[in-house]
């Protein structure tokens, strides 16, 4: 069993950055892709950006792309997500979640951050 933790979000102003670390337990943490998926207000889910297990691929969202980075650490079993040039539409809890490849049904989730970017 993979327990995840969320950290750093907060509120930002437009044009800000923000960088949002997912801690998570035990040490099967490599055997599992990993993603950040979000939830803004009266919206759905949105998948946001997917990571392999080893690193060596990622995936992301149309309206993140070249504005956030997906990045993890097996050594410390930490995944990250860099989100550069935010913006408003970018509101929402953020949740990473474990699967089996990138973008698949998830088989963990954390608790998410609220990441809030103002005009």
């Amino acid at each position: 069993q993979v327990q995840l933790v969320e950290s750093g979000g907060g509120l930002v102003q437009a044009g800000g950055s923000l960088r949002l670390s997912c801690a998570a337990s035990g040490r099967t943490f490599s055997m599992y892709a990993m993603n950040w998926f979000r939830q803004g207000p009266g919206k759905e889910r949105e998948f946001v950006a997917g990571i392999s297990r080893s690193g060596g691929d990622t995936a992301y969202g149309d309206s993140v792309k070249g504005r956030f980075t997906i990045t993890r650490d097996n050594r410390k079993n930490t995944l990250y997500l860099q989100m550069n040039s935010l913006k408003p539409e970018d509101t929402a809890v953020y949740y990473c979640a474990a699967s089996l490849q990138i973008g698949m049904p998830a088989n963990y989730w954390g608790q998410g951050t609220q990441v809030t970017v103002s005009s």
